[in-house]
Formats: structure tokens, C-alpha cells, sequence
């Protein structure tokens, strides 16, 4: 029998709708996983055991009473950018090492509600301001695959979670390359939705125009399970797009024939490793076998861009650092809090 944290998030799910297994069982057998390889990775900022083991509870009654669900009692770890209500939100930073959340971001509630238990918050860069998981208060994460190297970021810990199994499945945010970036690093699936389609509410702001929720997973499928849980309107994130929520899965089989996929030409310049150029264009050989049509394009200012991002956003984290201290001047004995 295949271990338990080797199955996917839709393969889990099947297990769990057949009583092969328990949530209970599911979530004791991650935490195990979580407490074997933590300090060899660093993956995890918060665990939350106790919780997961009522929440699993919780969704094994829903299960029992003939609930159907897609992600009813599959274990999840979130990216701790998002709130969490009643549990430590630290984004990474000493300056919110001790910050409960008073409310859930709209992710992490629907995710609730759709009976997902959650395991912990994973590590990331401060304030999602890194690329290599290296400037969390809180410690490197360590890539699974060889802890001598970084595993991307600023979702890593999300990235080295999934990896290395200590979860099926993690939220994830994405402002330039936050999502795909780290899957890519750690050999897993990075999905960065379209902006507007994930809410942002209860998603700590690095640069609001850029930044989008989405997933790091193991496969396409479970990424369609979970995005169909997550997306949607909300009106408490004025950026939502209100669309509905198509089926995901519906056309994961479709053929590939007819699809159109523009290679920037920038991205193959001298700063790629060989090593890696030939195995992103095997993949794409792949692709054009399945029917896709690769085709060269050019953007000549992209080498700009990244620059230009990283401006901005400093700008905008300086402005939220003074924010911050201000605030905390103004509230007194708190005050440490910013220091």
C-alpha cells in the first residue's frame, strides 16, 4: 500500500469519501512528517496539532453524515501571509512574531468551510520580500531535494513543504514570481491565478497591484480541486473579480491541439544554465507533441522590469514599516512591538 503522505490531494480525497482512511489518521500521519523533518528543513513557522486533530474530527463527522466535498479532511498548510483567526499571523517578520489574527483571510475561510484541515503556516521570506527563503526572522528554509541549496520564494516554506511531503497541498501568494519561482526550485506545482480571481482580503499586502493567492501542489488536478475552492467574488477585496467559478477539472483531459504558447526570447538569454535551458525545452518538445504550437516572441525591455518591481515594492514596504512604528508609538507600552 502506498504511503500515506506519498497520495495526492485528489487521491486522498477519494480515500477519505471511501472510509479508506480517517482525517484523524491523515492529519496524525503529516504531523508525524512535519515533526521528523522540521529541523532538517525549517518549512514550518507555526504547527498547529492540536487544532488539526479537532479539525480533522470535525471534518471525519461531516464525512459520516454523508457530506460530499472535494477537499473535506485533506490536510493543508498555509503560507503565513494569510490570517488566521485565533492563531499566529508573523509574515515572516520578528515584528509580527507575536501578531494573533482576530479573523481568517478569505482563503483560509473558505478552505475552512470546505472542511480542510490545516496542519500549520509555513515559513517565508519577511514580509514576502526575497526570492531564496533566506530573510525570514524565523530562518532559512532548506530545499528538500539538497538542504545545501535555497528553495525559492518567497513562498519556500509552502515550496519545501510539498516537496518533501509534509503536506499534499499549501497556499501560496505570488507578486513576482512567489509561486512559480519556488515550485519550480522544489520540483513541484506552482499555480498563480489570475489577479482578481483569488480574494486578497486577510492576504498581508506587499505590492496590492501584483499580489495574487494561489497554490504550490503536486499535480495539476489537485490545483483545479483546490482552485475551485478558493476563487470566487468576494466584496470585501474591491480587486475581486465577480465571475463565476468555473470547473476546473472539466478540462484537464482537453487536448492540447490548438494552443498557442509564446517562448520569451529574453528568458534563454546567457543567464540561463545550460543544464536547466535543455530540460524547460525537453518539456516544451513534450507540449509540441501534444499538439501546442511553440512560438518565439520578443519583449526587449523585460530585463528592466525586474528592477522596476523591486523599486516600488521597497518603496512600499518602507511606507508600511513607518505605518507600523507610528502606530506603535501612538499605542504606548506596544511600542516594542516595532523594534
Amino acid at each position: 500500500m502506498t504511503a500515506l503522505h506519498e497520495l495526492t490531494v485528489a487521491e486522498l480525497s477519494k480515500a477519505l469519501r471511501t472510509r479508506t482512511v480517517s482525517s484523524v489518521e491523515l492529519a496524525r500521519a503529516f504531523l508525524a512528517r512535519i515533526e521528523q523533518h522540521q529541523q532538517g528543513l525549517n518549512a514550518f513557522i507555526t504547527v498547529l496539532r492540536e487544532e488539526a486533530l479537532a479539525e480533522a474530527a470535525r471534518a471525519d463527522a461531516r464525512l459520516a453524515a454523508g457530506e460530499e466535498g472535494a477537499v473535506i479532511g485533506v490536510p493543508i498548510a498555509h503560507k503565513d501571509i494569510f490570517c488566521t483567526r485565533g492563531q499566529r499571523t508573523t509574515c515572516g517578520s520578528r515584528m509580527l512574531a507575536n501578531f494573533v489574527s482576530p479573523y481568517d483571510a478569505t482563503v483560509v475561510e473558505r478552505l475552512r468551510a470546505a472542511g480542510a484541515v490545516t496542519v500549520g503556516k509555513t515559513n517565508m521570506d519577511e514580509f514576502a520580500m526575497g526570492s531564496s527563503n533566506e530573510t525570514s526572522y524565523f530562518g532559512p528554509v532548506r530545499n528538500p531535494w539538497d538542504p545545501a541549496r535555497v528553495p525559492g520564494g518567497s513562498s519556500g516554506g509552502s515550496a519545501a513543504a510539498v516537496a518533501a511531503r509534509l503536506a499534499p497541498a499549501a497556499t501560496a501568494t505570488d507578486t513576482g514570481g512567489s509561486i512559480r519561482q519556488p515550485a519550480a526550485l522544489c520540483g513541484v506545482t506552482g499555480l498563480k491565478p489570475t489577479y482578481g480571481r483569488v480574494s486578497r482580503f486577510g492576504m498581508i499586502a506587499f505590492a496590492s497591484s501584483l499580489d495574487q493567492g494561489g497554490l504550490i501542489t503536486r499535480s495539476a488536478e489537485d490545483s483545479a480541486l483546490l482552485l475551485g475552492t478558493m476563487a470566487g467574488f468576494d466584496e470585501r477585496d474591491s480587486t475581486s473579480v465577480q465571475l463565476p467559478v468555473p470547473d476546473y477539472c472539466a478540462t484537464l483531459e482537453q487536448p492540447l491541439k490548438g494552443l498557442k504558447i509564446g517562448l520569451l526570447k529574453e528568458f534563454f538569454d546567457e543567464g540561463l544554465d545550460p543544464d536547466s535551458a535543455q530540460r524547460i525545452r525537453d518539456g516544451l518538445e513534450v507540449l509540441r507533441e501534444q499538439g501546442a504550437t511553440l512560438k518565439e516572441v520578443s519583449l526587449p525591455n523585460l530585463p528592466l522590469s525586474g528592477g522596476m518591481l523591486f523599486q516600488s515594492c521597497a518603496l512600499r514596504r518602507r511606507a508600511l514599516w513607518l505605518s507600523l512604528r507610528e502606530s506603535a508609538r501612538s499605542a504606548g507600552p506596544v511600542s516594542a512591538l516595532a523594534r
